[in-house]
């Protein structure tokens, strides 16, 4: 490859990761503006929440289209549509005016940017030779996974110091630049005899990713499936699945190729993508409540203490990217599921009075472990698919992580208002006028020694270590108990978030064991042009 070439690739690979960030990017910034939307657009906490759902649920259904669209019109001409109108429903986003423009504009973008990272890594899986990949995709996984991590970091900053128009504005520059860079590098490369489209199969298969995610995205608010509305969703979603399924199977030119599903490489990779996924988008959507809610950090504070852990990320990459070829990567896989098993099993031992330090390291520890993961997987995942599926296989495994994460979201947040309430009822059990610890004038004792009422609050705060307003106030046990109240529900959260985390630790370490199911690098045969 000659001087030329190779400033064409290093100029490709910018203005792809640039495209890959700013969709990445958009699908956490908007979280931590929706009070100040809430308030701005005059929107009840439900309905604002449809700023988030319907970008989620458009962008699932638009996914799978990625692959077909760019195999029959070219991944240049799709990919600068997508920018293009990425970048222009962003600023309709910011320039809405009331909540039913927002959740509209945000379904555009939605479904313009469900494009952005599947064709990305396609393009940059063209742009390198095989045993370039693993370099490749760590630069492509940079954007992947820090866009997730940096949102409500870079989100609280620009709701802080602007408003939350700007989260949506930001995009503009990055889509004029990346637009041009695409429309100067690609070429426009469309298949000479593309499959004829399987609209009935798209349909089905529409209708099942859209119920489905509606579903988990509504489940904790309309408490599951004690409502109506989340059992249809759940037929409709079930039925349409397996009527897609049944009709990928006997049609001679289905949505999805059948020659995906015989890969066994793919199909265990698309695993490991959705436990990555939710690894990475479930930790950063539970740990900012519990360092602003039960911490008490602002949200910027919060954004700064988190970002080490796309610092962690971005080192490892770089340094994995070097390893891949002599070193097994099932190995690398494995060891970085361990780190992140580790660094979320600290996390099960935070209390309350856990400083930033201790949360910064731990952070880091777990980037370090998803950076291991990520080149790696996607590396072996890709390595045996036929080039003339590729993109259809890209978009499916962007469609999995994506899909990982909502299910890992919507279940661990069931699991941890569940928690909650549970962990309220068995410690208020103890807290009532009756119990002798709090009648007046009892004086209880320890070894024959009387113990006194600072160091029975003691005993009554295991998480953390003591009565939160200092000394004893007051001697009137009805008012000490009232007092309790808030710092209840704090013990309550603070015990379901760490059983959360224990959820996640060990569904780090519990997979791998099925990395070894996978062919190693050794014995990947270059994939098939057929």
């Amino acid at each position: 490859m000659d001087a030329d070439q190779l400033r064409r690739r290093r100029w490709l690979t910018v203005v792809v990761m640039m495209a890959t960030i700013m969709q990445a990017l958009d699908g956490t910034i908007a979280n931590v503006a929706l009070p100040n939307m809430q308030g701005s657009l005059s929107a009840t906490q439900e309905q604002v929440a449809w700023v988030i759902t319907s970008y989620i649920v458009s962008a699932a259904i638009a996914t799978p289209l990625a692959g077909f669209c760019a195999v029959r019109f070219g991944v240049r001409r799709i990919l600068v549509s997508s920018v293009i109108g990425f970048t222009i429903a962003s600023m309709l986003c910011g320039a809405a005016q009331t909540l039913p423009q927002l959740v509209a504009f945000r379904t555009l973008q939605g479904i313009c940017g469900a494009a952005l990272v599947p064709l990305s890594q396609a393009l940059m899986m063209d742009a390198y030779s095989r045993e370039e990949q693993g370099k490749a995709m760590a630069m492509w996984g940079v954007g992947t996974m820090l866009g997730p991590i940096s949102g409500p970091t870079l989100g609280g900053w620009l709701t802080d110091e602007y408003s939350w128009r700007w989260v949506f504005y930001i995009n503009l520059p990055v889509g004029i630049l990346c637009a041009i860079g695409l429309m100067i590098l690609v070429k426009n490369k469309a298949s000479d005899n593309p499959r004829p489209f399987d609209l009935l199969g798209f349909t089905l298969l529409a209708i099942a990713i859209g119920t489905f995610q509606l579903m988990l995205d509504r489940g904790e608010t309309v408490d599951w499936f004690g409502s109506k509305e989340i059992i249809v969703e759940a037929v409709v979603a079930g039925v349409a699945a397996a009527m897609f399924v049944l009709h990928m199977l006997t049609d001679d030119h289905p949505f999805l190729p059948r020659d995906l599903f015989r890969d066994r490489n793919l199909m265990l990779g698309i695993i490991f993508t959705a436990v990555t996924g939710l690894l990475m988008i479930v930790t950063a959507t539970l740990l900012p409540p519990f360092l602003q809610q039960l911490k008490g950090y602002p949200v910027f504070t919060t954004g700064i203490v988190m970002a080490p852990r796309g610092i962690g990320t971005m080192i490892s990459m770089f340094a994995v990217s070097r390893m891949i070829g002599r070193v097994d990567a099932r190995w690398l896989i494995a060891i970085g599921l361990m780190l992140c098993g580790v660094s979320l099993y600290d996390m099960t031992l935070f209390t309350l009075d856990v400083d930033e330090w201790r949360i910064i390291w731990n952070g880091f520890l777990q980037g370090v472990g998803l950076g291991l993961v990520f080149p790696p997987l996607t590396t072996l995942a890709f390595a045996t698919v036929p080039l003339r599926v590729r993109t259809e296989g890209a978009a499916l495994n962007a469609l999995m992580r994506n899909l990982g994460a909502s299910i890992g979201v919507a279940a661990l947040v069931a699991l941890l208002d569940r928690n909650v309430q549970i962990n309220r009822s068995e410690i208020a059990e103890h807290l009532t006028p009756f119990n002798p610890f709090w009648r007046f004038g009892y004086v209880p004792m320890q070894n024959g020694v009387p113990i006194s009422r600072e160091r029975l609050i003691d005993y009554w705060t295991p998480m953390t270590g003591g009565f939160p307003f200092g000394s004893v106030p007051t001697d009137d046990p009805n008012k000490l108990i009232g007092m309790w109240a808030e710092e209840l529900n704090r013990q309550a959260a603070t015990i379901a978030y760490l059983n959360d985390f224990r959820v996640l630790a060990v569904s780090a370490i519990l997979f791998i064991p099925l990395l070894f199911f996978m062919r190693r690098q050794a014995m990947l045969a270059r994939p098939s042009r057929r």
